[in-house]
């Protein structure tokens, strides 16, 4: 086993790679929310006789619609925010402490490798 150290990460890439994550819980949730919504909204349209239940209807058809596309974006952009400042975090505290120690095994080769060469002679004749 090799044991390695992680003693810093790009800013950048954990930045992008954590908004990306979170952009896609956000997708999750989103739909789940924005789904909740606007089955509360059209259940309210059906209340006969209600003073305003079109109107909140509306309402939380529009809510779901925007949790739908609100929720995704929100997520991303703090994902990406709090990925650049964890990277931050563990790089300067990886400069004092020494970051993070693992272990790596090797895999075994599963293939037999290639046969040697064959051996080139110029001048040969033939054979017959």
């Amino acid at each position: 086993m090799a044991e390695m150290t992680i003693r810093r990460f790009g800013v950048f890439s954990v930045a992008k790679m954590y908004g990306l994550l979170l952009f896609v819980f956000g997708i999750l949730i989103g739909v789940i929310y924005g789904l909740m919504f606007i089955g509360l909204g059209l259940s309210m349209s059906g209340l006969e006789g209600a003073e305003g239940a079109g109107f909140g209807a509306l309402g939380g058809v529009a809510m779901g619609v925007l949790f739908m596309i609100g929720v995704p974006i929100m997520y991303g952009v703090f994902g990406f925010i709090g990925g650049a400042i964890g990277a931050l975090v563990y790089n300067a505290m990886a400069g004092i402490i020494g970051g993070v120690k693992f272990d790596l095994e090797g895999v075994a080769q599963e293939y037999a490798p290639p046969p040697p060469p064959h051996q080139w002679a110029p001048h040969q004749q033939p054979v017959q």
